[in-house]
């Protein structure tokens, strides 16, 4: 994106309205267990936007590879062509989920190789506060050329490799981390050694993100700020993109676990910590 704009993986809602016609701005908006959010979208969405359906274009069918595994690649290429991704223009994501479905979008664009990608800090309810223009009905964007490079820019694991990284994230609720709950996987409990930092812990009390100093301060709390590995993973892979994010902003390198503890806890020999 121009010199004019704030470097990192986050932008504010009033650098996305002075970029609007340069960059391509996909609506990401998606509650888990709720309807898609195509009809939100349809309803009012930042100028230009184009709805991207977590489901059915962010992930591929569930299973062994837990409920939201890694969409196929062609898949995944061919529904961000569709939705006007291109190489050479930067890309901003949104939703109303204080960025939990939009890290995912910059996940996955980042890890097959977009140069360029950013998620609105606040979401869309950031960008109503700051009483951005609004658009209705649908949007057809001029197609994208995206495709997915061979060479991957972010980090991940597979389950064969959980047990070995220094510092694993758990970025789900803590009670859900310590397993006296599990309201969607068979399993309730975490991967043994794992520590937990939810994603509320990465916002403020209006749901964006805490400032970089903040976010390391956390981290550097479980001790992934020196740690030679580190990896995150949730209940299905998407909201741990979250902690990605937030570590990306505070200047950790960390990988993500896209099978997540949906997939961790398919085989009944893979070991579970409660507590």
């Amino acid at each position: 994106m121009d010199d004019d704009f704030a470097t990192g993986p986050l932008i504010s809602p009033d650098e996305l309205a002075a970029a609007l016609g340069r960059v391509t701005v996909l609506d990401v908006r998606y509650v888990m267990g709720g309807p898609a959010g195509r009809g939100e979208h349809a309803a009012g969405h930042v100028p230009g936007a184009a709805y991207v359906d977590l489901d059915e274009d962010l992930a591929g069918p569930p299973g062994r590879g837990g409920r939201h595994p890694l969409p196929d690649e062609a898949r995944f290429a061919g529904a961000m062509r569709r939705a006007g991704v291109r190489a050479d223009r930067p890309v901003v994501a949104y939703d109303d989920w204080q960025g939990r479905a939009a890290a995912r979008a910059w996940w996955l664009l980042r890890f097959h190789g977009h140069p360029d990608v950013r998620v609105l800090d606040g979401g869309w309810t950031a960008w109503r506060e700051a009483g951005h223009v609004v658009e209705t009905g649908e949007t057809a964007p001029e197609p994208g050329d995206f495709v997915v490079s061979p060479t991957k820019r972010m980090p991940a694991i597979g389950v064969e490799e959980v047990l070995g990284v220094d510092v694993l994230v758990d970025a789900r609720a803590p009670e859900r981390f310590r397993g006296e709950t599990e309201p969607v996987d068979p399993v309730a409990g975490h991967v043994p050694g794992a520590v937990n930092v939810p994603t509320t812990a990465n916002l403020d009390d209006r749901g964006r993100f805490l400032r970089p100093e903040r976010l390391r301060e956390a981290y550097a709390g479980v001790g992934a700020d020196a740690a030679a590995s580190v990896a995150a993973y949730c209940g299905s892979g998407v909201t741990a993109a979250h902690d990605v994010l937030a570590m990306e902003v505070a200047g950790i390198r960390a990988a993500l676990y896209p099978g997540s503890w949906s997939e961790w806890v398919t085989d009944p020999s893979r070991p579970v910590e409660t507590g």
